[in-house]
């Protein structure tokens, strides 16, 4: 009976699993190919970037943004020193002469959410209609600004999320993140390609002032330190369904590294995966539940082979199905990115991803994490 009850379940979740993934290659496919167009540019816009300790990188990200082709008197850069203990302000005021706006922060309360109080008073000051936030760590070619901008006012939109890449991998561990990472990217496409918005990236996103303070900004979703991406994401899909848009064009990338150890990697998913409860989307939050329910059938099942072939031969099943799944969702993410040569690592991947998934499902719901030398919930 246990047998039966086990595998019925098993069979249930993978099938949940297998087309939820293909919904989503769907979602992906839907979005088309973005070129800029040939239209002037008049849109205004503030670039803004929390930062906190970044003296050995924000330098070079603040000269790939003074290189931008968009129109230098129609944008503004405000980088906001979050209370750095190393050079990163000094670094930052010492591009004052090309326009770069300092603000620093200075408040007298502790905070659980300092990114999003950066970002708030960045606003603030933003004389921009349009707000595009990275960050501090991140890399984009010249065209990059005029893209997004380009893309936000021909498609008439609320919100832009854009693409953001692991680049320049030191190790095995780092392209293994980095196709994790292309499978997370995807996934939030996907679901703007399919008008079920679910994730993006703050690294890379854009949304119109107006809208910002129209929505209280960050009101609501300001005592958890994450979410100033995703979960202002679905305050906005709340409101404007159809204004939120995925700028599909390799112009429109930012690259970040990904997590040099394993502790740094876990610490920064708890810290995404905390935003889940969160979700004003309860259907996203019940599929959350079912794919971690999934992988967990897996590994119950592996287990309980040790008694019984047939539970081991139903794990081996599903896990058959699930990497013929996720190959034909990446195969087309990983040629958008360039990177289709990290498609040997994807049976490896699919089985640790079953133990990430459910420790990080449990650990990023259940207590506080480090970010940015900070413990935070």
């Amino acid at each position: 009976m246990v047998l039966i009850v086990v595998n019925v379940l098993s069979a249930l979740l993978t099938l949940i699993y297998v087309t939820v993934v293909l919904f989503f290659r769907r979602g992906w496919l839907r979005i088309l190919h973005f070129k800029n167009g040939d239209s002037k540019p008049v849109t205004k816009v503030s670039i803004l970037i929390a930062a906190r300790n970044e003296e050995s990188k924000i330098a070079h990200t603040i000269q790939d943004i003074l290189e931008q082709t968009y129109p230098s008197e129609l944008w503004e850069l405000i980088v906001v020193d979050d209370h750095s203990t190393d050079k990163t302000p000094d670094i930052v005021q010492s591009f004052a002469d090309r326009g770069v706006k300092l603000l620093k922060l200075n408040e007298k309360e502790k905070l659980n959410s300092y990114k999003k109080k950066a970002i708030s008073e960045a606003i603030q000051m933003a004389e921009g209609e349009l707000i595009v936030t990275t960050d501090a760590d991140c890399r984009m070619n010249k065209d990059w600004l005029t893209t997004i901008v380009s893309y936000y006012n021909e498609n008439n939109l609320k919100l832009v999320s854009s693409p953001v890449i692991y680049n320049e991998e030191k190790s095995f561990f780092e392209r293994l993140q980095t196709l994790e990472f292309l499978y997370l990217i995807g996934l939030g496409a996907s679901s703007i390609g399919n008008r079920i918005p679910s994730t993006c990236n703050g690294a890379n996103l854009a949304y119109r002032k107006d809208v910002f303070n129209e929505l209280g900004g960050f009101r609501g979703i300001d005592d958890l330190a994450s979410g100033d991406d995703e979960l202002f994401l679905h305050k906005v899909a709340s409101r404007y369904p159809d204004g939120i848009g995925f700028c599909k064009s390799a112009e429109a990338v930012v690259y970040t590294d990904a997590k040099a150890n394993l502790k740094e990697f876990i610490r920064q998913r708890k810290r995404w995966a905390s935003k889940s409860t969160r979700y004003k989307n309860k259907n996203i939050v019940l599929l959350g539940i079912s794919i971690w329910a999934f992988n967990l059938i897996i590994l119950v099942n592996l287990f309980l082979g040790i008694y019984n072939s047939l539970y081991f031969l139903s794990a081996l099943l599903s896990l058959l199905l699930k990497l013929v799944a996720e190959w034909m969702f990446l195969s087309p993410v990983t040629a958008f990115a360039k990177r289709r040569e990290l498609l040997w690592y994807l049976p490896l991947l699919t089985v640790i991803h079953i133990v990430y998934i459910i420790y990080i499902g449990i650990a990023g719901n259940s207590g506080k994490y480090v970010w940015k030398g900070r413990l935070v919930r």
